[in-house]
């Protein structure tokens, strides 16, 4: 059984990108694949429903037939911090209905692909973060760096903290989201030099359509992943 979760630097940096092409990686290989994104802030009403853009690509890029609530347990409607939201929203996060969720996902596939909600150190509530619960499961983590400035902070606080909770990290990507950034390459060299963990590859800065071609999967290399 392969878990991969997927985290970033910050809000708004490709995790989503890079989760949807891990599941059609896995999909091309004939793998049955879920999606799951735990918890989800900023959401828009549907025949009385909250659906999540980012839970629903996800979903359309596996090869499962899954329930949405199953694959998306807390969702929200402010695009605010998780934790923030459900305290607003009077509705607690809870790990035990997480690991539910994720074991009927683990259940009906051969991989599940989890993606985390901002960076990877978010609260879910007073108690744990994301970090700690994927901790507490032991999945390896791809770490998706947004390259701009202050990024090499980011990304080197991100992959100590991944380490010193004892997960494996079975790559990173960079994702180039700001196409201005100065010295993009002499950044890149520097986070090479000091994440030990296989570098899969830079999405270059694309329009809309390319990333949601096989343009932004040209860009990586999956086969790297430590846990494969």
């Amino acid at each position: 059984m392969k878990t991969i979760f997927v985290t970033g630097t910050d809000t708004g940096v490709g995790k989503t990108l890079v989760s949807r092409l891990l599941i059609e990686y896995f999909v091309a290989q004939g793998l049955k694949v879920a999606p799951m994104k735990p918890v989800a802030s900023g959401a828009d009403w549907e025949n009385n429903q909250l659906y999540n853009e980012d839970a629903l690509t996800l979903i359309s890029a596996a090869n499962c037939e899954l329930d949405y609530s199953i694959v998306n347990p807390y969702v929200f409607q402010p695009p605010i911090a998780p934790h923030i939201a459900a305290a607003k929203n009077n509705t607690p996060i809870k790990l035990k209905k997480l690991n539910q969720c994720y074991q009927m996902l683990s259940s009906v596939s051969d991989c599940v692909i989890v993606e985390g909600a901002g960076g990877w150190q978010v609260p879910l509530n007073s108690q744990y973060s994301m970090a700690d619960w994927v901790s507490q499961n032991q999945w390896p983590v791809v770490l998706v760096v947004g390259l701009r400035l202050g990024c090499i902070n980011h990304a080197r606080l991100s992959y100590l903290d991944i380490l010193a909770k004892n997960n494996v990290l079975a790559g990173w990507v960079i994702n180039t989201i700001d196409a201005n950034t100065l010295e993009a390459e002499a950044i890149i060299n520097d986070l090479m030099q000091y994440i030990d963990a296989p570098f899969l590859g830079c999405i270059p800065c694309l329009p809309k359509e390319q990333l949601e071609g096989k343009h932004a999967a040209d860009s990586l290399n999956f086969s790297q992943l430590t846990m494969l």
